[in-house]
């Protein structure tokens, strides 16, 4: 399972057939490159994919594309409609059968939206970069700068291809239909503090679970005996439904894709908390209190 949704440098490297920094075959069949640096608060990251990129890699814009308008009803993040979803990964040059591999500079965390998203529309062979940017040029691999305008391709969105929640789905598996993992940090679990949504705090029933604990000290993803072990502590069974929220849905896909490489399928609640928090008949739960 965890080849299915990870791939490290020098795999990708030898995939790409890169010598000395230069993608040299781009013939049809190599992965589509997706550059997804974006984090919360973050406003650059097209400049820093422009400032230096993998070769042939496509800059997506998270908040633009990745993601519909958002509301107090649906959340910051919704999930993008089938029809803007196409239209965006056409542009990228994914095609029906494309191989794509996604990236960031934060451990996969933005990119795993991307990830996630494709899986959902439809297509099966994607791949999150393990470590990122970082590992790649680690690894010794030059990057390329400017942009890139890829061939359109020819895409077609069928959603369903991963399990999704809503709130009352979530709130079902929170109350012992399942077990529900909050992805974000400690402290907005807590509601010690809250950056962004209305309410602090989280999910009554819901388990702490901090997506940047998915990772190592060097930005990439436990073994996946580490996974199993991590995910087994925060009592996750191999026969019990498993569902991910954290503020807006964006990071939660990086615990899902985790959950996947230690084989075990999640739900994702797009909504998360910045949709649970502004609902006023929605209870709210802090401490450190699980179940």
């Amino acid at each position: 399972m965890r080849e299915r949704v990870l791939v490290d440098a020098t795999r990708l490297a030898a995939d790409l057939q890169v010598t000395g920094g230069r993608h040299v075959d781009p013939e049809a069949g190599t992965p589509v490159l997706l550059d997804v640096r974006w984090a919360l608060g973050m406003t650059d990251g097209a400049e820093r994919y422009r400032a230096g990129h993998l070769p042939a890699a496509v800059y997506v814009d998270l908040e633009a594309e990745l993601a519909a308008p958002g509301s107090p009803a649906a959340g910051r993040h919704p999930l993008p409609s089938a029809a803007a979803f196409q239209e965006a990964a056409r542009r990228w040059g994914v095609r029906q059968g494309s191989r794509v591999v996604v990236y960031d500079g934060v451990g996969g965390t933005s990119a795993a939206r991307a990830w996630w998203l494709l899986r959902y529309f439809g297509l099966d062979d994607v791949r999150i970069l393990d470590g990122g940017i970082d590992a790649w040029v680690a690894a010794g691999h030059a990057l390329e700068v400017g942009g890139v305008a890829a061939t359109p391709g020819d895409f077609v969105a069928r959603p369903g291809g991963m399990p999704v929640l809503d709130a009352d789905d979530a709130a079902d598996l929170a109350n012992g239909a399942g077990v529900l993992l909050d992805a974000r940090a400690g402290e907005r679990y807590r509601g010690e503090v809250e950056p962004v949504d209305p309410q602090a705090g989280h999910i009554p029933g819901a388990v702490s679970a901090p997506t940047t604990e998915n990772l190592g000290e060097d930005g990439e993803f436990l073994s996946t005996a580490e996974l199993r072990t991590r995910f087994a502590g925060l009592g996750v069974r191999a026969t019990e439904p498993v569902g991910v929220y954290c503020g807006s849905g964006v990071t939660a896909a990086h615990q899902v894709a985790a959950l996947a490489a230690a084989g075990k399928q999640a739900a994702l609640y797009p909504g998360s908390w910045s949709q649970w928090s502004h609902d006023p008949a929605r209870e709210v739960a802090t401490g450190s209190a699980r179940r």
